[in-house]
């Protein structure tokens, strides 16, 4: 089966969600913007192996996920996830890695989580861009650094 690995900004209520329903909604006006190695982000970095177009996919997300913390004194969690091809839309204009999710990301599909050090709270988001990794069994440690 072909999986697309897609980076998922995710917010305290997104947590809460994938916690209590095992999954994150999307799909029919629900939409979840996201972000994987495209043919639109392929096409701008010729050259670029997998992990490197990978990563460039992973740092939008992590410069996105400063857009859906409900503060800026809050840790940024990025999830890395298998999703289905048919469950992707390709994303409208920048960044080229854009994609937006058209249905429900269950839980079990979640790799990992990434989520600021708090150390890096409050630090301008483009001077925190390494994340701490939690297994996808971590989710209640995960929301408990954002409670």
């Amino acid at each position: 089966m072909a999986v697309v690995r897609v980076y998922v900004p995710l917010s305290q209520a997104d947590l809460e969600q994938l916690a209590t329903s095992g999954s994150l909604a999307a799909g029919q006006g629900t939409p979840v913007s996201a972000y994987a190695v495209t043919s639109a982000l392929r096409s701008r970095a010729p050259g670029l192996d997998v992990e490197d177009l990978e990563y460039a996919a992973f740092s939008d997300a992590v410069a996105a996920a400063g857009s859906v913390r409900s503060s800026p004194r809050h840790r940024r969690v990025v999830a890395a996830a298998d999703a289905d091809p048919s469950w992707l839309v390709q994303g409208v204009g920048e960044p080229a890695s854009s994609v937006v999710l058209v249905a429900p990301l269950p839980l079990s599909r979640v790799a990992s989580f990434h989520i600021d050090d708090e150390s890096a709270v409050g630090v301008a988001d483009e001077e925190a861009d390494e994340l701490l990794w939690y297994d996808v069994t971590e989710l209640d440690d995960v929301r408990s650094f954002l409670g």
